[in-house]
């Protein structure tokens, strides 16, 4: 049996590799108890060398904050552009489509150049008022409370309007993409509202850089296999990607 060095050699060198170890996993690969390796995880956590998580532990600290948008806007600003460019490709005439909140998603809108007539309805202001300049995209800004932190609305009158339509697509920008937890953001009534617009569109697409895999915000909005497609950067490990196709989720790396 290796000693506690090699192991906590061989967990960090895992977690290097991976971003995420899980708790079994380490168990049958170190012939070890699932308590001998919570123990390892304690004392490495203790040590700021990992963040432990339900069942495993992660590299980063896996919760994520409400930062204002005018900060998250300077942040990772070439691998969203390149997201937003490869998402508005997608877009062709006589889509009906749903756009979130977020940075990611405002350089999507960004990047739209209509070919024809487009039906965008959207909760963020900022999208909605960067897509006005086209005469043939017709807006619906949805209504509601106005977050200040994302200059988007939320609530009951934002999601009964999503019940009375149905698209083709919707692009949702996430705070965190978990593989045990799902997709979440920072802010609850979002998390609501952003199911209410998967329900009112027949394919989702998520919008997100890398440094978003692993992260966790406070609400859910829905399990991985939920999702469609999910469209990032480069950064993304060849683990994670692989855990995403196993569920289904055709994964677009920009």
């Amino acid at each position: 049996m290796i000693n506690i060095a090699e192991r906590h050699k061989y967990i960090l060198s895992k977690l290097h590799e991976k971003g995420y170890i899980n708790v079994l996993e380490l168990c049958k690969e170190l012939d070890v108890s699932g308590v001998t390796i919570r123990k390892d995880l304690k004392l490495l956590e203790d040590k700021a060398l990992l963040y432990r998580s339900h069942g495993g532990a992660t590299a980063q600290n896996p919760y994520t904050n409400d930062k204002p948008v005018n900060e998250k806007e300077k942040i990772r600003r070439e691998e969203k552009n390149n997201i937003g460019k490869a998402a508005a490709s997608l877009i062709v005439p006589g889509d009906a489509i749903i756009i979130g909140s977020g940075t990611t998603v405002l350089a999507l809108a960004q990047h739209i150049q209509p070919r024809g007539p487009l039906m965008i309805i959207t909760s963020a202001l900022h999208v909605a008022l960067e897509l006005n300049r086209f005469h043939d995209i017709e807006v619906l800004q949805l209504g509601g409370v106005l977050r200040n932190n994302s200059s988007s609305v939320t609530g009951t009158y934002a999601e009964k309007i999503l019940a009375d339509f149905s698209c083709s697509k919707l692009f949702l920008g996430v705070d965190g993409i978990d593989v045990e937890f799902g997709l979440t953001t920072s802010n609850i009534n979002e998390a609501h509202l952003n199911q209410q617009m998967m329900a009112a569109a027949q394919k989702t697409i998520v919008v997100a850089d890398s440094s978003k895999f692993g992260k966790r915000g406070f609400g859910r909005i829905c399990r991985l296999e939920d999702v469609d497609q999910v469209i990032t950067d480069k950064g993304i490990s060849d683990h994670m990607k692989k855990l995403l196709e196993d569920v289904g989720i055709e994964v677009t790396i920009v």
